[in-house]
């Protein structure tokens, strides 16, 4: 027995350092078992097998090592769940990795490569990466960031790899118990102009384009740019969106919840919501309907309005703040080919839907607006160029849907729609116009004239507080002399002037006729 107490005292620091000493790469001779994990080498994050909310069913995912309430940012097997503890994951003799399920002897997932000699590293980054070699290095053959869940991780891409066709996407969980895909997405929809969307289904709950240039920091509507930095990149190769942490030291990532919403949070001790879409009704995906636009801050008790050139579908609808009907031209029987027609300006706006939009690239502002008015069906033009230089047009020819003006704390956000009118439109706010001037002048003519009879107003007051204080208020041991207009003062001014102050009578004609042409 003392034998055997010495062997394992002096085994127990070695047993020890083996327990607390993390790995994080699997070789091809190594296996994670059910209660095993990886742990990225600065212990940001961990892999191995759990149980979601209330649910008994084994998962094999990555969650934060550090972070307490335990977070988890992606499963593997999220479609094939396990029955009990006799899961592994390995890397099998073709380099996959599997998870196997013992008990009922069958593989529930694999990673699917066509070469031998890998290993599996997770990094720092949580990102599981899939090496040639055994070593955790070499050529990179499949990664988990390729391979979304419900959460986009700092650094990781969102969008469409156009070498590979490989398009990467969130899908939301089925329930907190359930981390099986859900029927909410957040997804890349690319046609003539990318945009992101998310849907419930096949319906779109929200959508931001994906903007014009070829790369650029995200707005403030986008993602929460107080703790994340925003970048969309749109090239040859790929066009995708990703975010870098302002702060490292707060984890932040970027989800979508059973619930549908599209949500940025930020550990602080706890999670914290810092960003949150759909929020409000004009953030919501066509909340005004085709051809309607929404504005919360248009001083109107209803936020959705109509473009120009158009009225509600329905009157008594909108009446009752239902916008969904949209809006129809307010003059079908006018032509708008070549009978007088024009553009008007709605400011700051979000991109319409560009699903059926055109696009032409390397056009002037004018030339986008040219190009518009020639097609008798072009509803709508933007256009990214300023001034005289040559960017990207585009023109709209069906319904213009999902149309907002961005809120006044974004006052850089969006870009300017032009919606084609018919003559009589455009002659009404020209006439609008001319009369808002004249309103503006008369007022500006008005508060002109008010100030300055309130200048002379105080100026007179003034004067007549000095000439009483100086003729020692009109006392007759001043008087000098009198007149037909009234009578003359000696005054004494605090400078030490001695000055001559003549009172005016009330009912002095000549006077008043003398001090007007002394006045003026």
């Amino acid at each position: 027995m003392n034998t055997e107490k010495w062997v394992f005292n002096l085994l127990l620091p070695f047993l020890f350092f083996r327990i607390c000493t993390s790995i994080d790469t699997l070789t091809p001779n190594q296996s994670i078992k059910d209660g095993d994990v990886l742990v990225s080498s600065d212990e940001t994050f961990a892999l191995g097998f759990f149980s979601p909310g209330n649910s008994s069913r084994r998962y094999v995912g990555i969650w934060y090592y550090n972070i307490p309430q335990q977070t988890v940012v992606w499963v593997a097997n999220r479609e094939s769940p396990i029955k009990g503890t006799s899961g592994v994951l390995s890397l099998n003799q073709e380099g996959n990795l599997v998870i196997y399920e013992n008990t009922r002897n069958r593989t529930v997932w694999q990673t699917n490569v066509s070469a031998v000699s890998y290993s599996a590293r997770l990094l720092d980054s949580g990102n599981l990466v899939l090496f040639q070699g055994d070593s955790g290095s070499g050529a990179s053959v499949w990664q988990s960031f390729d391979h979304p869940t419900n959460t986009l991780l700092p650094n990781m891409k969102l969008g469409l790899d156009r070498r590979t066709g490989l398009q990467r996407f969130l899908t939301s969980w089925k329930s907190r118990d359930d981390p099986s895909s859900g029927e909410y997405s957040f997804q890349l929809e690319l046609k003539e102009f990318p945009q992101f969307i998310l849907f419930k289904g096949s319906s779109r709950v929200w959508r931001i384009p994906a903007w014009l240039k070829p790369q650029r920091t995200a707005k403030a509507e986008d993602m929460a740019s107080s703790k994340i930095n925003g970048t969309v990149v749109n090239n040859r190769d790929e066009v995708y969106t990703s975010y870098t942490l302002i702060n490292a030291s707060n984890p932040s990532t970027v989800f979508v919840d059973e619930l549908g919403f599209l949500k940025m949070v930020t550990w602080v001790g706890k999670w914290v919501e810092f960003y949150s879409v759909p929020g409000d009704q004009c953030v919501a995906y066509g909340w005004c309907g085709a051809n309607g636009y929404c504005d919360s801050n248009n001083g109107q008790d209803f936020e959705c309005m109509c473009l120009p050139g158009y009225k509600p579908w329905s009157a008594e609808e909108w009446n009752l703040r239902d916008a969904s009907g949209g809006c129809i031209k307010k003059r079908e029987e006018l032509s708008m080919c070549g009978n007088g027609e024009g553009f008007v300006k709605v400011a700051k706006t979000k991109i319409p839907d560009t699903s059926k939009a055109r696009v032409r690239m390397s056009l002037s502002v004018h030339e986008c607006k040219d190009e518009c008015l020639r097609n008798c069906s072009c509803l709508a033009y933007m256009s990214q160029a300023e001034g005289g230089a040559r960017a990207i047009c585009i023109t709209w020819y069906e319904n213009l849907m999902d149309v907002r003006r961005y809120m006044r704390r974004f006052p850089d956000g969006g870009l300017d729609l032009y919606v084609r009118v018919d003559a009589v439109e455009l002659a009404q706010r020209m006439q609008s116009r001319r009369l808002k001037r004249k309103k503006v002048a008369v007022v500006v003519t008005s508060v002109v004239l008010t100030s300055l009879l309130f200048i002379i107003l105080v100026c007179w007051l003034v004067m007549k507080k000095r000439r009483r204080g100086a003729t020692n208020n009109f006392s007759n041991t001043n008087k000098i002399g009198k007149g037909g207009f009234g009578s003359v003062y000696k005054g004494h001014l605090a400078t030490g002037r001695d000055i001559a102050v003549k009172r005016l009578l009330r009912d002095s004609k000549q006077g008043l006729k003398e001090f007007k042409t002394r006045l003026f």
